[in-house]
């Protein structure tokens, strides 16, 4: 099966070609290319995608996210599993290190948060930081790789995959999820992305891609903040966003009586309910 397209064959050759690009990426490391795998390939993949909005595996519907994913190899087509266990090798892996300058990239076989995804009409993703520790594999998550396969993709459907700066003030680069453009970047707690409005795509099309995350045993210093060593998703919000906000508020007010209830109380309770 060929995977990548003639013109990024080579990879030793593409990763030189980008690799100042991708490392100088603003606001933090990052790129997209287009037609960057073989596209009779990426359609077979593309005709093979789970339609998720009858039976996902995972559904998000929260003022953070609305969005459907696939969990773990399960509903991986025969081709689908062939193209993303070659994005898991070791010659993939070595374009990724070469491009980025992260060396010893390890991939996840469980496929945590990865897989396919799929986003209907009104569903987005805030803008957020992901979750920086694999936790089957207690890995530091690295890079996040996205491949997007809508074809005939409108402007006005939006979905603009979406990076914002450090201090929140604005989004420095808007990607449109065309088909066969593969968009990925470096994840650190301050690489805030997302696509915040909600997609307005017809009933009957979908925001379709697939993503892939790389870690490595460790990262450097100073990308560690003190107290988030170990986290799970950062939202970020916008001013005006006073749904999320509430929201926000909610659940940081729930993690704090969890925190003050002794788990003795709380299992005693939960078995109260139950009647058990």
């Amino acid at each position: 099966m060929e995977f990548i397209n003639k013109n990024f064959a080579d990879l030793s050759d593409t990763s030189k070609m980008f690799k100042s690009e991708y490392q100088s990426g603003d606001p933090f490391p990052n790129i997209y290319i287009d037609d960057f795998f073989n596209p009779n390939m990426l359609n077979d993949v593309l005709q093979e995608f789970p339609d998720m909005d009858k039976k996902p595996d995972l559904k998000f519907d929260t003022p953070n996210e609305k969005k459907l994913a696939s969990s773990g190899e399960g509903r991986f087509g025969a081709k689908t599993k062939t193209f993303l266990h070659y994005l898991n090798s070791e010659p993939f892996l070595k374009f990724l290190s070469d491009l980025t300058g992260i060396e010893k990239l390890i991939p996840d076989p469980y496929f945590e948060g990865a897989g396919c995804h799929q986003i209907m009409t009104g569903g987005m993703l805030k803008v957020h930081a992901d979750f920086n520790k694999n936790r089957f594999l207690g890995l530091d998550r690295r890079i996040n790789l996205l491949i997007y396969l809508n074809k005939d993709w409108q402007e006005e459907y939006g979905g603009n995959f979406e990076l914002w700066d450090k201090e929140m003030t604005k989004c420095e680069k808007k990607i449109l999820p065309l088909f066969n453009r593969m968009a990925m970047f470096s994840t650190t707690i301050y690489s805030y992305h997302g696509h915040p409005t909600p997609l307005s795509c017809p009933p009957d099309r979908s925001r379709k891609s697939i993503a892939l995350y790389y870690y490595t045993n460790g990262r450097p210093e100073n990308e560690i903040e003190e107290g988030l060593e170990n986290h799970r998703t950062i939202f970020k919000y916008a001013k005006d966003d006073q749904e999320a906000a509430k929201y926000a508020k909610k659940q940081k007010f729930k993690k704090a009586i969890k925190l003050l209830i002794p788990p003795i109380f709380t299992k005693a309770g939960r078995n109260s309910i139950l009647g058990q």
